[in-house]
């Protein structure tokens, strides 16, 4: 999957609209239109402040059930996305909490959102929903059956999650894209707020081949120059709220603060990498001139947004 092709950028910054509680869950409140309008801001700040995405979850509806959701969650999920797809113009995923990919799917039909993010793909998770089974079979049918290429965003070794049996990271990588047919693989930290390390992002990164490896948890603009030369794009949330707390709602200046922070992350990688080959080529010109060849040149090209260049 090209990530330019839908993001207009190849390392995008998708940011998450948590919706206040919707109807059936515990805390709900028993106003949509809060539920409307809290999301209609925050989409409107994401945008405003340069994300180029946005994720829609049921995140204020915990406690989760591990597979389908009330039917009346999907209902104020499908309204509330209608709105914010005729409120913005940035391509627009759906996660529905804690797994029902199945919904998400038939939500993003109907709206015309592009994409999914699912926590358990493949492979069986203990969580605190219980055990978790994915359902790719299911799902890539269901998919088909709707007849749109809605892009399918995959959680590898999901947060608050833990696997049966000892975690592989390679193997579970390349089993969510080659048997699961995911189009871009998610990896998070232990819990929400908390980022994956820079050597499991590495390992993903290989393992992924070339396919899509986005941050799901944990980004900031301090960490953000440390994570992003080992991914392709980042999902992020709680740093874009206000005082960095996940129950406030999203500031626009914190959104811009960390769309800014990975631009120059991405400027000062490309700066370094030149500086790099510019010292080969000074440092191999003596044994090209006797060889009477050119020293050869391999790295690695940074993720960069065009427009920066």
């Amino acid at each position: 999957m090209d990530l330019t092709q839908l993001f207009h950028t190849p390392c995008p910054v998708i940011g998450v609209v948590h919706l206040l509680p919707l109807p059936t869950s515990p805390r709900w409140g028993g106003s949509l239109k809060a539920v409307i309008d809290r999301a209609e801001q925050e989409a409107t700040a994401l945008a405003s402040g340069g994300a180029q995405g946005i994720i829609i979850e049921n995140f204020f509806d915990a406690p989760f059930t591990k597979d389908r959701v009330d039917a009346a969650v999907v209902s104020a999920m499908t309204l509330v996305i209608q709105r914010i797809k005729h409120l913005v113009t940035l391509p627009i995923g759906i996660n529905v909490l804690r797994n029902d990919a199945r919904s998400g799917l038939a939500i993003a039909a109907c709206t015309g959102a592009e994409f999914i993010r699912v926590n358990v793909l493949t492979g069986v998770m203990a969580t605190d929903q219980g055990l978790i089974e994915g359902d790719a079979y299911g799902l890539l049918r269901y998919r088909r059956e709707l007849g749109q290429d809605i892009k399918i965003f995959a959680d590898v070794l999901v947060k608050h999650a833990r696997p049966l049996g000892s975690p592989n990271l390679t193997t579970a990588v390349r089993d969510t894209l080659e048997r699961g047919l995911a189009d871009a693989v998610i990896l998070s930290g232990w819990a929400t707020g908390h980022p994956p390390s820079q050597e499991d992002l590495e390992l993903a990164k290989q393992a992924a081949k070339g396919n899509p490896v986005l941050i799901g948890s944990g980004a900031s603009w301090d960490n953000i120059a440390d994570l992003v030369p080992y991914a392709d794009g980042v999902i992020v949330a709680s740093s874009l709220k206000r005082q960095g707390q996940v129950e406030y709602a999203i500031d626009p200046i914190r959104v811009a603060r960390f769309v800014e922070a990975l631009h120059q992350a991405q400027k000062d990688m490309a700066q370094s990498q030149e500086k790099e080959v510019h010292s080969r080529q000074h440092g191999g010109d003596g044994l090209s001139k006797q060889n009477g060849s050119h020293p050869s040149l391999s790295y690695r090209s940074p993720t960069l947004d065009p427009s920066l260049k």
